[in-house]
C-alpha cells in the first residue's frame, strides 16, 4: 500500500517540476511562463488516470498469491457464491484507490492544481475514476487467476498496463502524436477517462482530434468499463470455479 501511494505522488514531482515547462498543451494559448502551471492542471487527471489503471496489479498479485498459498482452499469450505471472493477482492482494490486519489489530490493542491469545474462535477469525476478502477481490477483478477506463481503475476499484471496507459493523453495531447497512433489512443479507454476528468474538473483539455471517442468521453468510458466487468467478471469467475473445483 505504501509503494502505491508514494510512486503516483513521485510522477507528479517529477512531471510537474522536471518536464512541466518543456511540454506545451495547443489550444491554452498560454505564455512560456504560464506554460508550466497550466501543464500541471493538465497533469494531474493524467497521474489519476494511470493510478487508477494500476491498481490492476493489486487485483493480479492478490489473486495469485490467494491461489498459491492454498487461501483459496479455505473459502471452498465456506457456504458463499462461487464468485464472492473475486467480487470481495475487486471491489476491495477499488475502494482502496479512495485514499490513493485523496493523496494524489492533496498533492496536486500542493502544485497547484486546481478544481474549476464545479462541486458536482468533481464527484462525478472521482466516481468515474473508481468505476475505472473496479473495472480494470476485473482484468488483473482475470490475470491472476492463470498465473502459476506470484513473481509471473507481477510481471503480466504490469506488462500491458505501460502501452495502455502510455498510448494515451494522460500525459501529451493526442494531437502531438503522429497521426496514424492518435486512432489508436483515440479509442483507449484510459485516453477518455483522463479527457472526461479534465472536462469535469475544469482543467485545460488542449486540442482534440475529431473522434467519437473524444468527442463523448464520458459516454465512452462508461460504456468501455460496463464492456469489460461484463467480459472479464464472466471470465474471472468461470475460471475460478473450474479451478476450485478440481
Amino acid at each position: 500500500m505504501f509503494f502505491s501511494l508514494v510512486q503516483p505522488v513521485i510522477f507528479v514531482l517529477l512531471f510537474a517540476y522536471v518536464f512541466g515547462g518543456a511540454i506545451p498543451i495547443a489550444g491554452t494559448g498560454a505564455s512560456a511562463e504560464d506554460a508550466a502551471h497550466i501543464y500541471r492542471n493538465y497533469l494531474m487527471p493524467g497521474i489519476f488516470g494511470q493510478t487508477v489503471a494500476f491498481a490492476a496489479v493489486q487485483s493480479t498479485v492478490g489473486i495469485a498469491e490467494a491461489m498459491s498459498t492454498g487461501l483459496i482452499d479455505r473459502f471452498r469450505s465456506l457456504p458463499m457464491a462461487s464468485g464472492a471472493v473475486l467480487i470481495g477482492r475487486t471491489f476491495a482494490d477499488a475502494l482502496r484507490q479512495v485514499l490513493v486519489l485523496l493523496v494524489l489530490s492533496i498533492t496536486g493542491l500542493l502544485v497547484g492544481w486546481r478544481i474549476t469545474g464545479g462541486f458536482w462535477n468533481a464527484v462525478g469525476a472521482y466516481l468515474l475514476l473508481l468505476l475505472f478502477a473496479y473495472a480494470v481490477s476485473w482484468v488483473g483478477a482475470a490475470i491472476g487467476l492463470v498465473m502459476p506463481n506470484v513473481e509471473t503475476a507481477s510481471t503480466a499484471g504490469l506488462i500491458w498496463l505501460f502501452p495502455l496507459t502510455f498510448l494515451s493523453n494522460a500525459f501529451v495531447p493526442l494531437s502531438s502524436m503522429p497521426t496514424w497512433l492518435q486512432p489508436i489512443a483515440a479509442y483507449n479507454p484510459v485516453s477518455t477517462l483522463v479527457l472526461a476528468t479534465r472536462e469535469l474538473f475544469g482543467n485545460p483539455t488542449g486540442i482534440q482530434p475529431n473522434f467519437w471517442p473524444l468527442n463523448n468521453p464520458v459516454m465512452y468510458t462508461i460504456g468501455s468499463c460496463v464492456l469489460i466487468i461484463a467480459i472479464f467478471a464472466t471470465l474471472s469467475i468461470r475460471r475460478y470455479t473450474k479451478t476450485t473445483a478440481k
